[in-house]
């Protein structure tokens, strides 16, 4: 049986971090970022690339859960919206495969600190905090399994997720 790892947290909360060592963690593992599926500058959000994003993103999962050399498929976005999540889900063929979604929470205040750092060395612009820390609430409606990562480093956040997994 195949496991779908769908991880979602505002932006600066760790995910792409946290995925790639999970990736390692686990073994026969695929990792997909859906930031990688609309890489493009200018970075537009309209209602044509948003379809396309999701076209994408859900074309590669399903080719990933296709394939017999991955036994696990992790993949992270921000997704802040059950309706994202519920999507996705919709267009995967989940035969044969559990899922498992996370969404990664922590404080306003470590928040602020992670991104403080991506503005400080040029990764990120100095809207990001704001944008990020108003997500934050968001997360707390879906229905997901929360890891507040406050005071956890990826290391042990990508623990506890595989230990989410090993208990059932």
């Amino acid at each position: 049986m195949k496991q779908l790892y769908l991880i979602g947290g505002t932006m600066g909360v760790g995910k792409t971090t946290v995925c790639q060592i999970l990736k390692k963690k686990l073994g026969y593992s695929v990792f997909l970022d859906g930031d990688w599926c609309w890489d493009a500058d200018p970075f537009q959000v309209t209602e044509e690339t948003k379809a396309m994003v999701m076209e994408n993103i859900c074309y590669l999962l399903n080719q990933f859960l296709h394939c017999s050399a991955y036994e696990h498929i992790i993949f992270c976005w921000v997704m802040d919206q059950q309706r994202i999540l519920d999507d996705i889900c919709s267009r995967l063929d989940m035969e044969n495969c559990k899922v498992t979604t996370v969404s990664l929470i922590c404080t306003p205040q470590a928040l602020i600190k992670r991104l403080q750092k991506d503005i400080d060395s040029g990764l990120r612009a100095s809207d990001a905090i704001e944008n990020s820390v108003r997500r934050l609430p968001l997360y707390h409606r879906l229905n997901t399994i929360k890891i507040d990562i406050s005071a956890l480093t990826p290391e042990q956040t990508a623990t506890e997720i595989k230990a989410l997994t090993m208990e059932s």
